[in-house]
């Protein structure tokens, strides 16, 4: 069995429930709160490890996940189309594809709105100043609007690590200190 047919199966599932979403709101001009519904869901799925079991676990039913879903839809007051589709999912068991539907539409959006998106990993949270000025150097390098989707992950020591599209700038001090290392070995 190829080993990327998992990947690629979740993929198409999340490609379709995207598209479908992202058209509905779209033909409904409601994109912005589309936007902002995928960006709440985003974040309560970074922070909470019972959200992320919720969705993955086989043990939860069908209708326990669609009830979870609906309650928490209406607490983020996400947008119908949005509730509808988890609910939707939960019913066909397909909420495990929730962080690629999440990736998807905001993929969507931002080609609708002009923009890319940077995924930016820094070793400590940046500031709305740094944010700006970072979108702002993005933007001019790339010709578009930049959108950045920030983490941390403190093992980076100092520096960032930004992925534009295909491209990657890691200025992270530990691949400095992984580059000086490998060189210290070739000459030993």
């Amino acid at each position: 069995m190829d080993v990327s047919e998992p990947a690629s199966i979740s993929s198409g599932i999340a490609q379709r429930y995207a598209t479908a979403i992202f058209e509905i709101s779209r033909d409904n001009k409601d994109l912005g709160s589309l936007e902002a519904g995928v960006d709440a869901l985003a974040a309560a799925l970074d922070d909470s490890a019972d959200l992320r079991d919720l969705i993955q676990s086989p043990v939860y039913s069908r209708d326990a996940q669609g009830k979870a879903m609906a309650a928490l839809a209406d607490k983020m007051s996400l947008p119908v189309v949005l509730k509808n589709s988890l609910g939707l999912m939960a019913e066909k068991r397909r909420l495990f594809v929730l962080p690629q539907l999440i990736a998807q539409l905001r993929d969507l959006i931002a080609a609708e709105k002009g923009e890319v998106t940077a995924e930016v990993t820094s070793a400590k949270a940046l500031t709305k100043t740094q944010e700006t000025k970072l979108s702002k150097v993005l933007s001019a390098q790339v010709g578009k609007g930049v959108k950045l989707n920030t983490a941390v992950d403190e093992s980076l020591i100092g520096g960032l690590i930004v992925k534009v599209g295909s491209k990657m700038i890691d200025t992270s001090v530990k691949s400095k200190l992984s580059a000086l290392q490998n060189a210290m070995k070739e000459v030993g």
